[in-house]
């Protein structure tokens, strides 16, 4: 593939996935950050409000907030750092667990009728191949994607 189709394919694939999450999204009535971090705790376990603010590449005073309204609400709790009792762990709660799964529920439910009720089969497997391929992308490293053209 040439660069400039690699170009327009990758913002193509910026543009559609921009949509697709912006059309899950609009099912929820939580704020993002707040199903982003208590999906981070549900997948990772406990974790300090640092090291959760950079998973999420916020700053930690915006991510002390949302650990904040996360704790009144009920869904997070915190804890003494095992091994830096100086440090205190962010820890998900049942009503927290309940919450993440309520929610992936809710979206894959929707996905699941958008794919079964408006894709062909043919299409479906053109998708389910893909996933494979978009989720290596996902997980690459900031710094593993360098500009690989050379100067002229």
């Amino acid at each position: 593939m040439e660069e400039s189709d690699s170009s327009a394919l990758a913002a193509q694939l910026r543009l559609v996935i921009g949509q697709l999450v912006r059309r899950v999204r609009v099912m929820e009535d939580e704020p993002f950050a707040h199903r982003a971090t208590l999906g981070f705790l549900d997948r990772d376990g406990p974790m300090t409000t640092s090291d959760l603010a950079h998973a999420q590449r916020v700053r930690p005073q915006s991510m002390a907030r949302t650990v904040g309204q996360l704790a009144e609400e009920g869904l997070v709790r915190f804890e003494p750092h095992p091994s830096d009792r100086r440090k205190t762990l962010v820890v998900l709660t049942e009503s927290g667990r309940e919450a993440v799964r309520d929610g992936r529920v809710r979206r894959a439910g929707w996905l699941h009728q958008a794919i079964a009720s408006e894709l062909t089969a043919e299409e479906q497997r053109v998708v389910a191949a893909a996933v494979p391929l978009l989720s290596r992308m996902a997980e690459l490293p900031d710094d593993a994607v360098r500009d690989q053209r050379r100067p002229s």
